[in-house]
């Protein structure tokens, strides 16, 4: 309550009421160390509620985490450890970034698949060392969440919840706030649903805790079903939570009011004089904090006897645990380079079939390369061969390293972020281009907690064909590049596609202290088989690390600059030949990656694209938006900038205006208004005038 005062906004409706149920979770049922955040034996606690955020940062004063009163005293101010929502990197002990609703849920599922498959390197088979059994004494983490009604209103936690369910996660644990109001009312203006039931129906484990005679939180039996929950195999665990929000709050209690505004200074005075609580700001009493810091010590020999635990289960699985650490370890980008497949120069692939084929190099190379697409797993090429299927323990499948996600992409990036939070795997998921929409708010979280995580966008333009509009992306490009953080990467043949595999993983395994900090990049590629450029492999990967590069006329005086991405390079160099019928030399770059480019110093990106050639022609089968900063004030445009149709892949791009014939006019037509339309030589002279006089 005095936190949100002292802000003057806050939501303190639900951490008031929640208070008991922190205090437990911290002091009872987290196996955690305050001393060491980043424990890797400890379980994970996400309040997807991260509005509530004022509840977690208490604990993490309370138990030791280091934040103090003043912290608390700086609740949502510039710069402080304690922003509006837990935000993860900035405050120590907040496992993720949360505060879109649903979000905290779905990413938990991931975390708890993370640990699972961990768990399975620990279990099962026998050791090649020995032949002994490989059964584990090392404890099992949990994944602890604390959600709203708005979290289990939200859709994506009907996909998180039967993909926990069919997972059989019963190291995950979500305690539902179910206190029947939210913002504009009562819960029963918006359903009537039983969500209960509904958990049931998924396969989850389900237990309800009402109120106690006080109209508090039944402390006594929210600690049984936590127990119970933590105990239960098989299958997940839902604690429906009853509550009252804003109690004991006299006045504030049970109002919409309270979930998002402060109490006021007389409601704050008569719940304290209510609770027989002193009175002043922020006072915590020594022997309170005493019997609160006592977790730090329980946390110390938890973490002790954990580790002792994997020592010994080392010591006896000598192999298996060789395994596990190499499994785990960060990912080497020599050792990922050398595995890469080489493509011929002239073979006509398709980047999505060579995608699948660097899948397959990489995921031998690689053990922790771990993923699957949203059902389309043939058609985004990102099976893993004989690498099996990720499932319960029951079905023998922790080891699988296809996950099956069924046609529920929302859940899938979410939990793709809860994998890479966990940090033993390098994730990756697939769909169709089009369908990034439905994992936008999952890849926003991504790019503001820098998650290494690969997406494969196939299916990338409107020659994908027949299927039409519905499927045929075209502002995707544009809308995903705006994202900050996001790397979108769309490489013109197979060679960049291995290459912009490289630099995703390279990014990954370098950690947020590299010149390049880790964050989510996502593989834009082409259904249509293109022909291998001829250029060497390391200048592709050089290049393609860079962002952009000439791919021809590099060294030559230019009058206009071609930029191209995708399958529109090869289009691009096309008309460059027919330019040089005109006499007009066209220099081709290759731009994979506009955040890469961007990256890069003025020099190189001022020898790829030189001020002094203002003719310039960007050729992208989607949105010209976004494409203004590189072409100028007098470059030109062939793009696409309606919704497409349905056709066979090459009358869909003719009739959108993807054409050599095209290429050619908007170069004219740029060299005209750049005043540079003679020959290379005459053209580089009136360009350097030109851009003298502005």
């Amino acid at each position: 309550m005095d936190a949100v005062e002292s802000a003057g906004s806050g939501h303190p409706g639900t951490a008031l009421a929640l208070a008991p149920v922190a205090h437990l979770l911290f002091q009872r049922h987290i196996r955690h160390d305050p001393a060491d955040a980043a424990w890797e034996g400890r379980d994970r606690f996400v309040l997807s509620c991260g509005h509530a955020s004022i509840l977690q940062y208490t604990q993490l004063h309370l138990t030791g985490y280091g934040l103090e009163v003043d912290d608390l005293r700086r609740f949502r101010q510039l710069g402080s450890l304690t922003p509006g929502h837990p935000e993860l990197g900035h405050t120590t002990g907040v496992e993720m970034t949360t505060g879109p609703l649903g979000q905290g849920v779905a990413t938990a599922v991931g975390m708890a698949m993370a640990l699972k498959r961990d768990e399975g390197r620990f279990t099962g088979g026998v050791d090649a060392h020995d032949g002994s059994s490989a059964g584990s004494a090392v404890p099992a983490r949990t994944v602890w969440v604390v959600c709203s009604d708005g979290d289990l209103q939200e859709g994506i936690s009907y996909e998180a919840g039967a993909l926990a369910g069919r997972h059989g996660l019963d190291n995950l644990v979500v305690v539902w706030d179910d206190n029947s109001i939210q913002i504009e009312g009562s819960t029963d203006l918006t359903t009537r649903e039983d969500t209960a039931a509904r958990f049931t129906a998924q396969g989850w484990f389900v237990r309800t805790v009402g109120l106690g005679a006080d109209g508090d939180i039944d402390t006594d039996a929210l600690d049984a079903a936590l127990s119970a929950a933590r105990a239960h195999e098989g299958r997940p665990s839902l604690i429906v939570l009853k509550s009252q929000i804003a109690w004991p709050a006299p006045n504030a209690v049970n109002t919409p009011a309270s979930h998002g505004a402060p109490l006021g200074a007389a409601e704050v005075a008569a719940t304290k004089a209510l609770l027989g609580v002193a009175e002043e700001p922020f006072t915590v009493p020594a022997d309170v904090l005493a019997h609160t810091r006592a977790a730090l010590g329980r946390g110390a020999e938890l973490h002790r006897a954990w580790d002792e635990a994997l020592a010994e289960w080392a010591a006896a699985h000598p192999a298996r645990a060789a395994a596990r650490e190499r499994a785990i370890r960060p990912v080497d980008a020599a050792e990922a380079a050398a595995a890469l497949p080489v493509f011929e120069p002239g073979a006509e692939i398709a980047p999505r079939d060579a995608s699948g084929q660097v899948i397959q190099a990489l995921a031998e190379a690689l053990p922790r390369l771990w993923g699957g697409s949203a059902d389309l797993g043939d058609s985004n090429r990102t099976t893993i061969k004989n690498g099996g299927s990720f499932l319960p323990a029951a079905e023998a499948g922790l080891s699988g390293r296809n996950i099956h996600w069924g046609v529920r992409e929302h859940a899938m990036a979410a939990a793709l972020n809860g994998i890479a939070i966990v940090g033993y795997d390098t994730p990756f998921a697939g769909t169709f281009l089009v369908f990034s929409d439905y994992e936008r708010p999952s890849l926003r979280l991504a790019s503001l907690m820098g998650l290494p995580v690969v997406h494969v966008w196939s299916h990338d333009s409107v020659a994908l064909g027949a299927d039409g509009p519905t499927h045929q992306p075209v502002e995707h490009l544009a809308s995903l590049r705006a994202m900050p953080g996001l790397s979108v990467v769309r490489p013109a043949d197979a060679a960049e596609t291995a290459a912009a595999w490289l630099s995703a993983l390279a990014r990954a395994g370098a950690g947020p202290s590299a010149a390049h900090r880790a964050g989510p990049v996502g593989l834009v590629l082409a259904r249509q088989a293109l022909p291998v450029l001829p250029t060497a492999t390391e200048a592709v990967r050089d290049g393609v690390a860079r962002g952009a590069y000439v791919v021809a006329g590099a060294g030559e005086t230019a009058d206009v600059i071609l930029l191209a991405s995708g399958s529109e390079v090869a289009l691009a160099l096309t008309g460059r030949a027919v330019l040089a019928e005109r006499g007009i030399a066209a220099r081709v770059v290759s731009v994979p990656c506009k955040d890469w480019f961007a990256e890069q110093d003025a020099a190189y990106r001022d020898a790829v694209l030189p001020p002094s050639v203002r003719a310039r022609v960007v050729v992208e089968a989607a949105s010209a938006f976004g494409w203004h900063d590189l072409i100028g004030d007098a470059g030109r445009a062939v793009t696409i900038d309606g919704f497409g149709l349905s056709a066979s892949a090459s009358d869909a791009m003719t009739a959108m205006g993807m054409t050599t014939d095209a290429v050619v006019a908007a170069a004219l037509e740029s060299l005209d208004v750049a005043g540079t339309a003679g020959t290379a030589g005459t053209a580089g002279t009136a360009a350097g005038t030109a851009a003298g006089s502005r």
